[in-house]
């Protein structure tokens, strides 16, 4: 039998094992602890754990290898042990979790039942207490999945999700926005909104959420070129210097919507009604007021279709007013990458190309921000109605929407020009004619198979557009890769599919 160590304390010394397991919490215990034996606990029995820093919830794993954990230790997985704040020796303090109650509306949602505002409000604060184990997370999302959320439903979850975090307030009258809802590979046109808006004089504070099912969300872009995990107090300095920041959601506005998305971002589900209440519930925190939803519409894109895209622009706008916002939804072009980059850092360069007004640059995606931009200012201003687009157009090539990102991005803790892969591999046509059909769902696949958003420098640099006319051997696209193990998984799937771009 192992050594017993810690003999005259139940509660067992903290171990540093170096388990990685993300935001699920776990403490790794022997089978044969007391602690274990005398309160009956078994594996994934969720517990509370505590420090002299603090508590949580964690799933117990059972160790019975001697050489891994003494009797009288316990480990913490990596995430569970920075939130307790402990160090090698330090006392944990294990008990039973009461039930968890607000359960029983998640059953009652899987058979089709529908949730009231305490109902939601219940299962949101159980989350953002770390109640939930990644089970209970999933079969919550899982019976929103689809149409299966009410409109008053969604109404009632955003609520719900604002009520669990902080909510940032504003000294003006009109805080712009604006957000897409994502499935288009390189359509990277925030930062470029966000510097126009802000420079045209209106405060525009930005927070983005990291990517759920493609190769790079906002604040995985942002995070290649500057800091973006800022405190409340932080961003509100930056906003009033500047008009306007980019950074990410995670930062305790709409808090459950964080855990929501990592569970989602596992499942590769973007639910509907999850997906309005996640959108709004970070806005309405955030304290915006006028918001710009863009939906990209393309048969392997996110929305797919155009009566999809109004069902989803009716949920939106209805949603919306009931909580007060002004708001605009524009349904737009996703048959194609907007920007040739697909990934953190080559959609960085895209967003710099055009902000430097390169000849290079993008022209697609200068098109889009330009119109975003201007929709966004004729709605803050009814005195810029038809003038938007020019006005948009004006600050972006005049240099000042360039200055105003760059002076914000000091601001966030200074600026740093993206990189590049270690490792790429060119992709040729295999015969010629013009390019008919691209499907960006595959796309996206080889670039996350690269090692994005993971690695900011992988994914693939796209330069294949609709229409375009090309000959046996001509250029598509690159993929960029850091490791050649993940280059070859990239390559391997290329192999396996047919049509990521048809060439008729």
């Amino acid at each position: 039998m192992s050594e017993i160590i810690n003999k005259t304390d139940r509660r067992p010394l903290y171990k540093e094992l170096g388990i990685e397991t993300l935001q699920e919490h776990m403490i790794f215990i022997r089978k044969d602890s007391e602690v274990c034996v005398s309160e009956g606990f078994e594996a994934l029995t969720r517990v509370r754990v505590k420090s002299d820093k603090g508590s949580l919830v964690a799933s117990i794993q059972m160790v019975t290898s001697e050489s891994l954990l003494k009797i009288g230790e316990a480990g913490l997985s990596n995430g569970a042990a920075q939130m307790l704040k402990v160090k090698e020796g330090d006392l944990l303090e294990i008990s039973h979790l009461s039930d968890i109650k607000s359960l029983r509306h998640v059953r009652s949602k899987i058979y089709g039942k529908t949730l009231d505002f305490g109902a939601m409000t219940e299962i949101i604060q159980d989350i953002v207490k770390g109640r939930y184990a990644a089970v209970h997370l999933s079969a919550f999302i899982t019976a929103c999945a689809g149409d299966s959320l009410s409109t008053d439903e969604i109404i009632a979850l955003t609520r719900a999700m604002v009520d669990a975090g902080d909510r940032l307030k504003w000294k003006k009258s009109v805080i712009a926005d604006k957000h897409c809802v994502g499935g288009l590979p390189g359509n990277r046109t925030t930062p470029i909104v966000v510097a126009i808006v802000a420079a045209a004089g209106i405060t525009i504070p930005k927070t983005s959420s990291r990517a759920i099912t493609s190769p790079a969300g906002t604040a995985d872009t942002m995070r290649v070129m500057t800091q973006v995990g800022l405190d409340l107090e932080e961003i509100q300095r930056i906003v009033y210097l500047h008009n306007g920041c980019i950074v990410s959601g995670e930062n305790h506005l709409s808090p459950a919507d964080d855990t929501l998305i990592r569970v989602e971002r596992s499942l590769d589900i973007d639910s509907e009604g999850q997906m309005i209440a996640s959108v709004l519930s970070k806005k309405t925190a955030a304290g915006s007021t006028h918001l710009i939803i863009d939906i990209p519409v393309g048969s392997t894109a996110k929305v797919r279709s155009e009566s999809d895209a109004e069902r989803l622009k009716y949920y939106f706008k209805v949603v919306g007013k009931e909580l007060g916002f002004v708001l605009k939804v524009l349904i737009t072009d996703g048959s194609q990458p907007i920007g040739r980059g697909i990934g953190p850092a080559l959609e960085a360069h895209d967003v710099l190309a055009v902000l430097r007004n390169d000849p290079q640059a993008p022209g697609a995606l200068k098109e889009k921000s330009i119109q975003l931009a201007g929709e966004l200012l004729e709605l803050v201003d009814q005195e810029l109605k038809g003038k938007g687009t020019d006005a948009a157009r004006r600050i972006l090539e005049s240099g000042e929407a360039l200055d105003k990102f760059m002076a914000i991005c000091m601001a966030q803790g200074g600026f740093t020009e993206p990189g590049i892969a270690k490792y790429t591999r060119n992709i040729y046509a295999e015969k010629s004619g013009t390019i008919t059909e691209i499907d960006n769902r595959k796309l996206a696949r080889i670039a996350k198979l690269a090692g994005a958003p993971s690695d900011p420098e992988a994914g693939v640099w796209f330069d294949a557009p609709l229409g375009r006319k090309v000959h046996k051997g001509d250029l598509l696209f690159v993929i960029h890769s850091q490791s050649t193990g993940e280059l070859d998984y990239a390559l391997n799937f290329l192999k396996t599919e047919d049509h990521v771009i048809t060439i008729a």
